[in-house]
């Protein structure tokens, strides 16, 4: 089975930051696998700007390197490859002296197309480049803004970047952009939960036990150094990433797909959430920090190596115990963590059935381990049903529990999308299903502020973990001593 390809409207896509790390390994091989699928209309172009003094040509060897480094050679087409080259061209501009944007203003010129501004520079220049879009009249009724996360680095912050942006553009114009969302098996977790009857009178606090949510990495801070040691786990993680994944899980029926009604059911649950306050931080949050050790194979540096310097109280991980505050899910304990340089990476969402009332078949046959739904966002995505089965075999009842495994891979033809692809082609649509708005985002921070002055006001150390495990034993314990354990990724 392959997916259906519906052409867009022809469309400009101007990337600020075109020359950077995120359109090089990200934004320009996505849209080479959009052309190489056909869903381009004419005229579609691709303009890169930023301070780099560069021409046409330059640029266009950029993307050539780019595509030949992050797509697979069996997906590169040379005739399509040569049309997607031709769509794109090349413009210096500062947005914190406005030099160059009369000459992008000229590039774009009076096209009637739809206008998407992607963002892939520091947050700093949020506030700045959409006041020179708007100083020099770029900004049309069909324009759209994306903005990377971080948006902010508390309430405030969040707030005030969210004033900048929203004193030029409308909410409806704005898509502030998290990867994760355009996941196929995150867009996944909504078929599985609203199109089947078989979850969805089990997905309450009656049949569920808890839900954890894993996003481990086995990196460390490659190329993100100065950014990543302002912020730390809880920022760059869990207040975006983790906390919509959460969402998905728990969020009620939306009325529509229409993206208004997702987000306001994702909204109520973020409101839901037990803050964590000073008492309940220490008893409920682990904060971590690697040292040397061994990852992926080979001898690794510690944090502090890694930064060149001789302290730093930043977190590279983070766990919690989550609790929502509602009918649906009381009594339920949602459990997140995340780190860098872990003993595996991956992406998954656990949702741990209650056991079964009462044992029929004694102690001979085995343990009845509960059932479990495992919903793999990466690597191999797909989606397991842990259930109880016999063993096969003579000589009485003996109970193992197996996976029901659905591999996307092997279900279905083709590759599969890469989430900036699928997000891309929704800015252009006008679709914002898939994007945090502002409230999202400002509801989101007012859960996670509690914790960051919480973490601040007790002085919550970083403890130490080696490369290559699971993280400090602290979090460990923070799950066991509800009688309950991590889910072993293998």
């Amino acid at each position: 089975m392959t997916s259906q390809i519906i052409p867009v409207e022809p469309f400009d896509f101007i990337i600020f930051g075109g020359t950077g790390d995120l359109s090089e390994r990200k934004l320009l091989p996505a849209l080479y696998h959009r052309q190489r699928d056909h869903q381009f209309s004419e005229p579609t172009r691709i303009i890169g700007t930023s301070r780099a003094k560069l021409d046409d040509k330059e640029f266009q060897d950029f993307a050539r390197k780019a595509i030949a480094e992050h797509v697979q050679k069996e997906y590169i087409d040379k005739d399509e490859l040569e049309k997607f080259i031709g769509r794109l061209s090349y413009l210096p501009a500062d947005a914190t002296t406005g030099a160059g944007f009369d000459k992008l203003k000229k590039e774009i010129g009076n096209s009637k197309s739809i206008r998407a501004f992607y963002l892939a520079v520091t947050p700093a220049l949020f506030g700045d480049i959409a006041g020179q879009l708007k100083a020099h009249d770029m900004i049309t009724a069909d324009s759209r803004i994306v903005v990377e996360k971080p948006i902010g680095r508390s309430l405030a912050s969040a707030g005030d970047l969210n004033d900048k942006i929203g004193s030029v553009f409308g909410e409806h114009q704005i898509f502030r952009i998290d990867h994760y969302l355009g996941k196929e098996t995150v867009q996944n977790l909504m078929a599985l939960r609203f199109a089947n009857a078989l979850y969805q009178p089990l997905w309450n606090s009656a049949h569920i036990d808890h839900v954890q949510i894993t996003v481990a990495e086995t990196v460390g801070l490659e190329d993100r150094v100065t950014y990543y040691d302002t912020a730390g786990a809880l920022r760059d993680m869990v207040q975006n990433h983790m906390l919509q994944l959460l969402c998905l899980v728990a969020m009620e029926p939306p009325s529509s797909m229409d993206a208004n009604a997702v987000r306001d059911e994702k909204l109520k649950v973020l409101r839901s959430l037990k803050r964590i306050n000073g008492q309940e931080a220490p008893k409920s949050t682990v904060r971590g920090q690697y040292r040397a050790g061994a990852s992926a194979g080979g001898a690794v540096k510690g944090y502090l190596d890694e930064l060149g310097r001789k302290d730093s109280t930043t977190e590279t991980f983070v766990a919690l115990k989550a609790e929502i505050g509602n009918w649906r899910w009381a009594g339920v304990p949602f459990y997140l963590r995340t780190g860098k340089r872990l003993a595996t990476r991956v992406s998954e969402i656990v949702i741990e059935f209650k056991p079964v009332p009462y044992n029929i078949f004694g102690e001979s046959a085995g343990n009845v381990m509960p059932n479990q739904l495992v919903i793999r966002l990466q690597p191999d995505e797909g989606v397991k049903q842990y259930i109880m089965i016999k063993d096969p075999g003579p000589g009485g009842m003996r109970l193992r529990q197996i996976p029901l495994d659905m591999s996307f891979a092997q279900s279905f033809d083709g590759r599969s999308p890469d989430a900036y692809e699928r997000l891309i082609m929704d800015v252009i649509r006008g679709n914002q299903t898939l994007f945090m708005r502002r409230d999202e985002v400002e509801a989101a921070w007012t859960w996670v502020d509690p914790i960051l002055n919480a973490w601040a006001e007790n002085s919550q150390e970083a403890q130490g973990y080696t490369a290559g495990t699971w993280g400090p034993s602290a979090s460990i314990a923070l799950i066991e001593r509800d009688g309950r354990t991590w889910h072993e990724s293998n």
